[in-house]
């Protein structure tokens, strides 16, 4: 955005992609990082005289379900944008007469906040004429939705082209740089901590990026078919079978650098009250809920001396959603941050991993960026198509 003189923003109309995908209940946010990411940018063009209009989404609604309503959201960034006196106003639709008008209305440096754009199917089949009636509002596009930009949908794709002016806001901005440095030349030494539930989504990253790590630890549910692949006994733990044979081919091109849990908490169901610590193997009917404390201190061990190189975390240890799984993935985020503090370049992929250090009260300030977008970032490291980022690029 910087790219353009001060003027060129004033009295236009500016449609402005956010990810205020935050988690809502009782009209109150957990978690507000993605909502402070997408400030520097609203507040840029604010000061310069822009009518900002923004959109998002907010989880995955069926139809109008007023339980996935922005309008909490629109509360907590009217608190955010209070130190500069911006109007914040919510517009009960993303479409239609009543928006339009209110869109008509607004002065310099007003903010209007569109209700969630999936309440309408045509959003995620990114459908010609709903993307068109989006676009009518602005006389300029900035996308500042690293997250949603691996998505073809309107608002992150097929609106673009309504616009000669297309810009990448400043979170979009600092994410590529960032993901870009990690995926094509991440400062030696260079950890990957990977965990979650979920293979799959990392494969393409984790292809990329292994020839590159130093050392892989892996942990999390993710760790199971790892250790079956090893011919270990992992009991009821989740396994993803289709993906064996790629689990079996990475640990025999690596074996040397990835690093699999000595110990694990079990129990037979997440809902009992005590768990068990095991080693190595997982007996039959258990289930592996975190890692033990042998692997807390051999994963602690090998993120402090990391020298002052590059660290890449994606996805939890464990099931950190209740206390007494969560030692695992906390010990991981306090690792993490003194790495930080040593001046390790320290990288953390958005999602559950986010959520994880809050649970564990590390502050992203605590490292070096912390990513909005785990599927996002997953996608962008493994060299995937990402549209809302390539449409950018076309003019």
């Amino acid at each position: 955005m910087t790219d353009f003189d001060d003027k060129f923003f004033r009295n236009k109309r500016i449609f402005v992609r956010v990810d205020f995908n935050v988690k809502v209940k009782d009209d109150a946010i957990s978690e507000d990082y993605r909502i402070r990411s997408a400030v520097p940018t609203i507040e840029y063009l604010v000061k310069r005289g822009s009518k900002v209009i923004l959109g998002s989404h907010l989880d995955r609604p069926k139809g109008r379900d007023l339980r996935y309503s922005l309008k909490p959201v629109s509360k907590k960034l009217a608190e955010m944008l209070s130190s500069f006196n911006a109007i914040v106003r919510f517009s009960d639709d993303c479409v239609g007469p009543k928006t339009s008008n209110m869109v008509d209305s607004m002065g310099e440096g007003d903010v209007l906040l569109l209700e969630n754009l999936r309440f309408y199917p045509d959003e995620e089949k990114n459908e010609n004429k709903f993307s068109e009636n989006l676009a009518s509002y602005a006389d300029i596009y900035v996308n500042d939705a690293f997250s949603t930009s691996h998505r073809k949908h309107s608002s992150t794709y097929g609106i673009a082209k309504y616009f000669d002016t297309r810009i990448a806001g400043f979170n979009l901005a600092q994410e590529l740089r960032y993901l870009t440095q990690l995926r094509e030349n991440p400062a030696n030494p260079f950890t990957l901590v990977i965990g979650g539930v979920k293979i799959k989504d990392k494969i393409g990253a984790l292809d990329h990026l292994l020839p590159k790590a130093d050392k892989v630890l892996v942990g999390g549910a993710a760790s199971y078919t790892f250790l079956k692949a090893k011919g270990f006994s992992v009991g009821d733990s989740i396994i993803e079978e289709d993906y064996l044979p790629w689990v079996t081919k990475a640990l025999q091109a690596h074996s040397e650098k990835i690093i699999l849990p000595l110990d694990h908490k079990v129990a037979r169901s997440e809902n009992d009250d005590q768990y068990q610590i095991v080693q190595t193997d997982i007996p039959d009917k258990m289930r592996g809920f975190d890692i033990g404390d042998k692997t807390i201190q051999k994963f602690s061990y090998e993120i402090h001396n990391n020298g002052l190189g590059t660290i890449f975390w994606n996805g939890p240890m464990g099931f950190f959603e209740k206390e007494m799984y969560s030692n695992g993935t906390k010990s991981v985020a306090v690792s993490m941050a003194l790495a930080y503090w040593r001046g390790v370049k320290t990288v953390i992929g958005g999602g559950d991993t986010l959520e994880a250090m809050r649970v564990a009260g590390v502050s992203e300030k605590e490292v070096t960026h912390v990513s909005t977008g785990g599927g996002a970032s997953l996608r962008f490291l493994a060299g995937d198509e990402m549209p809302g980022i390539d449409i950018l690029r076309e003019k």
